[in-house]
């Protein structure tokens, strides 16, 4: 039986993320040995959004609330790395991973995130998962508020590809900020 047919089978024919019927392929979740058990089938939309991360949408991936409790471990990884890149860590922190499990999802992410050292405006390292307080009216482009003084942003991502911002969420939309004008809380 061939791999695809494996992962149909095991599906039920739908997309193992989203659960869509559409447009169904098998898609390697690397490293791997490209057998079904590391393997998942997924559609054209959650496809193409994992293989370009900079088209990511945000709210097609709300259904990762559901597969990440998937029994497939290629499932998991890969619900692992979407949330990871999302900076959903509120979501990766309920995540339960067998220790092989685990180190596959992590495998994805060695050396990035590791070897970036952001600080905010007194020096102090912060990290993926911390809480920070905007120390200065900031105007947000685009979005048409202003993010006030003294406004806590919890659960802030480091992004790999904007040098000395971090990403967070301020009046629920998710936006970078400077580090320069936050500190940690």
């Amino acid at each position: 039986m061939s791999v695809e047919k494996e992962l149909e089978a095991r599906s039920g024919g739908v997309c193992e993320l989203c659960g869509s019927s559409e447009g169904l392929s098998a898609l390697e979740v690397a490293p791997s040995d490209a057998s079904a058990e590391q393997s998942i089938y997924v559609c054209a939309t959650c496809k193409e959004q994992i293989q370009n991360p900079d088209k990511m949408d945000e709210t097609h991936f709300n259904c990762l609330n559901d597969s990440m409790w998937s029994e497939v471990p290629a499932v998991v990884v890969m619900s692992y790395r979407l949330l990871k890149a999302l900076g959903r860590e509120d979501l990766v922190d309920m995540m339960y991973m067998e220790e092989d499990v685990k180190n596959w999802a992590q495998a994805g992410f060695k050396g990035a995130s590791e070897s970036t050292v952001v600080k905010d405006s007194n020096g102090v390292v912060l990290n993926a998962g911390d809480s920070v307080v905007i120390i200065k009216d900031l105007e947000v482009k685009g979005a048409g508020f202003t993010a006030k003084r003294g406004t806590m942003v919890k659960n802030i991502t480091i992004p790999q590809d904007v040098e000395g911002h971090v990403e967070g969420r301020v009046n629920g939309t998710k936006i970078y900020l400077k580090t320069e004008f936050l500190k940690k809380a």
